[in-house]
């Protein structure tokens, strides 16, 4: 792998950080420990695959409530479309407390799975958008 010495980065950085914002990721190691610096619409590509998905249920009272599939979250609402909305704000609230303290919560064996979720609502940072992507399948009552 073509990897640079955290050193030589420490006295590049300016450069190094514009080859990787113009050119492509980098690679570094400090002793042990391996790294990889990218700009975010690289990560926003490589976390295209990941997409939030839920169970849409319709209440006896004709409310919706969405239950995600990815993260243990459901919102219930009068509308799927508002339903979609709050369940988004519980995403991006998620994420903030998971990355917040991330050391904790990356190395849960129940919640490690959740790292490009957490990183994809982190990156698009649009409740309107996250909202809108979430893929709704129904449920069964």
């Amino acid at each position: 792998m073509l990897t640079m010495n955290a050193t030589d980065v420490r006295k590049e950085w300016s450069r190094v950080v514009d080859s990787v914002v113009r050119d492509k990721p980098q690679f570094i190691k400090r002793t042990r420990d391996r790294m990889w610096l990218s700009n975010l619409e690289t990560m926003s590509e490589i976390l295209e695959v990941y997409h939030f998905t839920a169970e849409r249920y319709v209440e006896e009272d004709d409310s919706i409530t969405l239950s995600l599939n990815e993260i243990e979250l459901v919102e219930n609402a009068s509308t799927e479309k508002e339903a979609r909305r709050l369940l988004a704000y519980s995403i991006m609230d998620y994420a903030a407390d998971y990355y917040k303290d991330y050391s904790y919560w990356s190395s849960a064996p129940n919640r490690k799975a959740h790292i490009p979720y957490v990183f994809k609502a982190l990156i698009m940072d649009d409740v309107e958008e996250l909202g809108d992507s979430i893929i709704c399948q129904n449920g069964k009552n």
